[in-house]
């Protein structure tokens, strides 16, 4: 370093802004081969001056102001002047949109539009407008597909990573140049080679103060004094230095300082001492260089970009993207990890909970065990309400910006339709002016001169409307792929929430659960134990949809969505405590269901509009219907069977005939009215209109089948079918689709022929694809029939949860009675394991009397119902049936003779008179 000549600074050193000047230089591997390069090929970063308009009162108008974008927070910030330290204010881009008015008075003129407010800017020249407006546009898109700025990973893996973290990138600025051509740099006007131009004059220097920012103003001002005395300083310092090299006493020269002019006077034996007292006061070169690290870092410089290559630059700008790409590929994987510690955490916690539960000598110690899990249940549920809370104001975020989607789509509509408006008035204008043209030239030379220069100003305005209709095209193209990506969070967001609600509800299902084996663990012990279990396990089924709401959870409603109670109200505690584990459990399926299964369910269904036989369709109706469709769907499948016997006007006669004359079922009906789903709120309510409808429909249909006229259970197939499609007429084709054309005939007779004959074909089925079950069964002399049989005669009516229920009718309705025997033997398969550790036949009719209700997850019994009972053909199912009718057909002429043959016996003998003493009942009436 000693050889190393001194410096002289440059003309353009010199003249540099002390706003530039203060940078503090990095050097770059690339700087040492790009260093002779010119300056065009430096990368320009997105800065330069613009006219914003804004004031109060007399000082409103157009304002002077350096503007700079900020990448790492999307802010575009702007001051007074480029050499100012801390800025004025900023504008976020991230979530503004841009607009160019091409009629504007003044050109140049364009808008950023944010969610607060709007700002009216102002470009010198038309070029460096568009320029700015195509660069802000890049800028946002690059700032949403960009992950967050972290810590440099290793080169190795940069250089891998580059290409395609660029790819997003050059695809839509492929997509934008669709739209709008890439506008070239406009020389002078922007980057870092506009701070060095003059700031532009203003008509006075008040109009360009900021009163709103008047204290940043203050601060600025007093930086540039301070700045401009420590320039001067150390240019006179520069100065001083080759003097010194010149005189006898520099002729030694200094490691990279300058050596200060030395006084003749001083001994020689002292000289070696001056160059350390010369130290402080070549110091002072430093102050610019130093004075940076006391500005605000909201708003960096930009002089580094002028002394480095564009091929530098564009290394470095590579890199760092790596590094960002690289970076959020760590964070993920991070994230992972920890959640993985965390599921490890909380699987070790639980076990060491059961095991201390297991472990506890004493009653009191579990019942600290259980006090510790409720106390983990409060704090889930204070995590799912944060996590709600979040998901409430993203879905209002998402809102205000689908809002602003909407108006930006207004406000291009009214532009295109105000451009095609002015098309066509160019086009009239144009074809006029062809048409004077071609007549003989009758007009002055000064009217044809200024025709031409009209229509080349119409020229131009057509020109200027094309650039801002292909501007504002390519604007809703970016917008509507941001607001996408926000709809895509949103989801993901709204995913989480359910499977935590859906944990939740799994979470009390066991505290539940393990209240229930306490409980009976318990037994009839004395003390204070079974009181505070008893309390416990009250307010336990107390908390309810009320308490729920306040946390905006509601894991378990009162009534479904067809009036069913989801928690029924037993008289036994016990079965109250069973009732609301099952109803905990069939809301966390639903949740866990709800993003994986029912939406792509629904969205299938949505785009079925016109419903014909085929595959896709039987596959879809056994995976269940949604509630909005439902009624629809049922309409189509009821009319397939009935159509044949619809006739318009039919169901209003069969309901005069019921008016004019009392049917014989009329009583028998009126009696079950009261007895049909007492709970569900529609049967029950007495404002309800339920009744009286169900009332009508059975009556109509006991006239339009004299045959059956009234069979219990039909109470329950009318009403399961007003529930769902709520019109009187529409339930009753049902009805008459199901008793008429599903099910067998003679299947609602006085004998119940063929509904005996199916609890067979049950039990052959149930021999063939549960063997062991059927053996068990056999061998405690269980006869299933006692429960079977009110399964196919209401169709499930009475016995599965409503959710599943439905699910079961939409097959049913479609298919025909093979769905029941699918479902009936799913339903064996499901609680097999259960019923096999039965060992008494008692235990095992009283768990069959409601086991049904304990089956939750309906995608589970699908799945066993059509795929595990496979092979299941049709035909096998026709042969069943026929040999086991003809059996039973045989069975009842049996019993036919032998009735015929005791009434004969009993009528040759005679009637044998009353043993003496004994009075028969009609004369003692007589008597008394």
């Amino acid at each position: 370093m000693e050889d190393a000549p001194e410096r002289t600074p440059s003309s353009s050193e010199s003249t540099q802004p002390p706003g530039l000047a203060r940078e503090p230089e990095v050097a770059s591997p690339g700087d040492s081969e790009g260093c002779a390069r010119p300056l065009d090929t430096v990368p320009k970063k997105l800065c330069g001056y613009l006219s914003k308009f804004g004031g109060k009162g007399p000082i409103k108008g157009w304002k002077c102001r350096w503007f700079f974008y900020d990448e790492r927070k999307c802010h575009l910030y702007y001051s007074r002047t480029a050499q100012d330290a801390n800025p004025l204010d900023s504008i976020d881009l991230s979530s503004a949109v841009f607009d160019c008015k091409a009629d504007a008075e003044e050109e140049g003129t364009f808008e950023i539009k944010t969610p607060s407010r709007v700002i009216t800017l102002k470009a010198a020249t038309k070029q460096a407008m568009l320029y700015w407006l195509q660069q802000l546009q890049m800028k946002r898109w690059e700032f949403h597909n960009s992950p967050p700025a972290l810590p440099a990973t290793p080169a190795a893996a940069l250089a891998e990573n580059g290409p395609t973290l660029h790819l997003k990138l050059e695809q839509e600025e492929a997509e934008l140049e669709e739209f709008l051509c890439p506008v070239k740099t406009p020389t002078g006007l922007v980057g870092a080679a506009a701070a060095l131009q003059p700031v532009p004059a203003m008509p006075s220097a008040l109009q360009n103060i900021s009163l709103k920012h008047l204290g940043t103003e203050i601060q600025n001002t007093m930086h540039n004094i301070r700045g401009n005395k420590q320039a001067q300083v150390a240019q006179a310092t520069q100065v001083a230095g080759p003097l010194v090299e010149d005189s006898p006493q520099g002729g030694e020269p200094e490691s990279g300082e300058q050596p200060s002019i030395s006084d003749p006077s001083i001994p020689a034996e002292k000289e070696p001492e001056d160059p350390a007292k010369s130290a402080p006061r070549s110091s002072v070169p430093s102050g610019p260089t130093q004075k940076p690290k006391r500005q605000s870092n909201t708003f960096p410089f930009f002089s580094d970009g002028l002394a480095r290559s564009r091929t530098a630059q564009e290394k470095v700008v590579a890199l760092e993207q790596q590094v960002l790409m690289l970076t959020k590929e760590l964070k993920s994987q991070k994230e992972l990890v920890i959640i993985l510690h965390k599921a490890l955490e909380a699987a070790q916690q639980e076990k060491r909970a059961s095991s201390a539960y297991l472990a506890a000598a004493e009653d009191r110690d579990r019942l600290e065990l259980v006090r510790h899990k409720v106390r983990q249940i409060a704090e889930l549920n204070q995590r799912v309400e944060a996590l709600e809370q979040g998901r409430e104001r993203l879905a209002h975020e998402a809102g205000l910006r689908e809002q602003q989607v909407q108006a930006l789509q207004q406000h291009v509509q009214l532009l295109m339709d105000k451009n095609q408006a002015k098309q066509q008035v160019i086009c009239k204008l144009t074809q006029k002016l062809t048409e004077d043209l071609a007549q003989p030239a009758d007009a002055t030379n000064g009217d044809f001169l200024s025709q031409q220069e009209r229509m080349e100003h119409l020229k131009d305005d057509m020109e200027a409307y094309r650039t801002q209709n292909r501007f504002l095209n390519s604007e809703i193209h970016q917008v509507t792929k941001i607001w996408r990506k926000v709809a895509e969070k949103e989801k993901a967001l709204l995913t989480k929430c359910a499977y935590l609600q859906a944990r939740n509800c799994q979470v009390e299902s066991k505290y539940l659960a393990g209240l229930r084996r306490l409980q009976e663990a318990a037994g009839a012990e004395a003390g204070d134990f079974p009181e505070l279990l008893q309390q416990l396990i009250q307010e336990a089924l107390q908390w309810e949809a009320g308490e729920a709401d306040s946390v905006g959870l509601s894991p378990v409603s009162e009534y479904d969505d067809y009036g069913f109670l989801t928690v029924p109200d037993y008289e036994m505690e016990d079965l109250k405590l069973l009732a609301k584990i099952q109803a905990l459990e069939v809301r966390s399926h639903h949740l866990l269901a709800l993003e994986a299964v029912e939406r792509p369910l629904r969205d299938r269904w949505a785009t079925l509009t016109e419903l014909a036989p085929s595959a896709e369709l039987k596959q879809l109706l056994r995976a269940g219907v949604p509630r909005e469709h439902r009624p629809r769907v049922w309409r189509w499948l009821v009319h397939r069977r009935v159509r044949h016997l619809q006739a318009p006007g039919c169901y209003q006669e069969l309901l005069a005939r019921g008016r004019a004359c009392e049917h014989p079922a009329a009583r028998q009906i009126e009696l079950d009215l009261n007895r049909t789903f007492p709970t569900n709120k529609h049967f029950t309510c007495p404002t309800s209109n339920f009744p009286d409808k169900l009332r009508r429909v059975l009556l109509a249909f006991s006239w339009q089948n004299p045959t059956i006229g009234y069979c219990q259970g039909l109470n329950r197939l009318a009403a399961i079918a007003l529930l769902v499609l709520e019109d009187e007429e529409s339930a009753f084709w049902c009805l008459v689709a199901i008793v008429e054309t599903i099910l067998p005939a003679e299947y609602y007779s006085k004998t119940l022929t063929a509904s005996q004959a199916d609890q067979r074909v049950l039990q052959d089925l149930l021999s063939e694809k549960l063997p062991r079950l059927t053996a068990h069964l056999g061998q405690h002399r269980v006869d299933l029939s006692l429960i079977t049989f009110n399964w196919f005669l209401v169709v499930f009516a009475d016995s599965l949860i409503s959710d599943i229920l439905l699910r079961v009718w939409d097959a049913f309705l479609y298919e025909g009675t093979k769905v029941v025997f699918r479902y009936a033997l799913a339903i064996f398969k499901y609680n097999e394991e259960a019923i096999l550790q039965l060992q008494d036949s008692l235990e095992i009719y009283q768990y069959l009397r409601f086991f049904t209700k304990t089956i939750c997850d309906s995608r589970k019994l699908m799945s066993i119902a059509f795929n595990d009972m496979n092979p299941f053909p049709m035909k096998q199912l026709r042969q069943l049936r026929a040999a086991h009718r003809e059996r039973l057909e045989a069975e009842l002429s049996k019993l036919e003779l032998l009735k015929v043959e005791y009434l004969q016996r009993r009528a040759s003998r005679g009637r044998a008179p009353p043993p003496e003493g004994c009075v028969s009942e009609d004369e003692g009436e007589g008597d008394s």
